[in-house]
């Protein structure tokens, strides 16, 4: 087989999820391109709204592009901030996924890993768009998946849960050990997303396709239980 050929957007900010995919699928011995709104990377480009470049080579799509400052409970957001992160979180992911598609279904090869987030499943409070754009995701990767499954093709998600990314150690101090009382072992390392995404992105994981994969540091395993009148979070005692 040729040298395969990726393509990761979001991979613009150093220190991000989207770089240490990049790093990690390149020392894979892959050819990586990335794209984001940021400088730096092959391709600079709004996933949203602008021209894409000719994407019928790649052979691993990895969909990481996305934002994540959009805040509004579900009574109160506005209708144009829902919509900001449906057009980049959920319609951008699909606008660059089809392309690639296309030239996966003609080389019957492809892999496809998505970047969602363990709050499509869970919700996220204040955060209702953000949440309902990447459980859409999931909807759209279980599809993608089926539609594709004899044809070499595999579709699957990531969920990062919290993650020690540039964006959330740009938080103040107060916010960051906030999370940390609640995490049971700590914030998620970019570098383990990266490796879940190179077992997913790998020929050799034919197998696995239509499935979702947490990488949160046990933070879904935080149990509570009532003993001797006292509330103990278990998982979360340090």
């Amino acid at each position: 087989m040729r040298q395969l050929k990726a393509l990761v957007t979001g991979a613009g900010r150093e220190g991000g999820i989207g770089r240490a995919i990049a790093d990690r699928l390149e020392s894979d011995g892959m050819e990586v391109v990335t794209l984001d709104r940021e400088p730096g990377c092959t391709y600079r480009l709004d996933i949203a709204h602008d021209e894409l470049p000719d994407l019928s080579d790649i052979d691993v799509y990895i969909g990481n592009a996305g934002i994540t400052t959009t805040f509004g409970a579900a009574h109160t957001i506005s209708l144009e901030k829902w919509q900001r992160d449906m057009d980049i979180n959920l319609t951008g992911t699909f606008r660059v996924l089809q392309p690639c598609l296309a030239g996966m279904r003609e080389r019957e090869f492809g892999r496809i890993v998505i970047i969602a987030s363990t709050s499509s499943l869970t919700g996220m409070p204040a955060q209702v768009s953000y949440s309902a754009s990447k459980a859409g995701l999931l909807g759209m990767v279980r599809t993608v998946a089926a539609e594709n499954v004899s044809r070499g093709i595999t579709a699957n998600a990531v969920l990062p849960g919290m993650t020690a990314s540039s964006g959330i150690l740009s938080m103040p101090r107060d916010i960051q050990d906030a999370w940390l009382d609640s995490l049971p072992n700590g914030f998620v390392d970019p570098a383990d997303i990266a490796d879940a995404v190179a077992f997913l992105a790998n020929p050799r994981a034919r197998s696995v396709t239509g499935q979702f994969l947490t990488v949160d540091s046990g933070d879904a395993l935080n149990t509570r239980t009532v003993t001797s009148s006292v509330v103990k979070t278990h998982g979360a005692q340090r």
